[in-house]
């Protein structure tokens, strides 16, 4: 597999888990105001032109994806939203 197509893959990962956690958090009220950040996000990497990332930038993408995720953790225990899935995925 070539590396733009790997990059392309790792970078839809975290893409496609950062829509599942929209997915849950859009049907709650109380999260209203970061529903727009997500879609602003998701417009953006819509548009990402694969043939000028480089690993560092995956890499970034994944870390910030990462920290995302431990940020809204908190989040979604104090607001009883419970786990993404009924199972862990990885």
């Amino acid at each position: 597999m070539r590396t733009q197509e790997l990059y392309r893959l790792r970078v839809e990962n975290c893409i496609l888990t950062i829509i599942e956690v929209h997915k849950v958090i859009s049907q709650r009220p109380e999260f209203k105001n970061i529903i727009s950040q997500f879609e602003e996000l998701k417009d953006l990497l819509e548009r990402l032109d694969m043939s000028l990332v480089q690993e560092e930038d995956v890499q970034k993408i994944e870390q910030a994806t990462n920290s995302l995720l431990g940020e809204l953790k908190d989040i979604f225990k104090e607001a009883d939203c419970g786990p993404l899935y009924d199972k862990p995925m990885n």
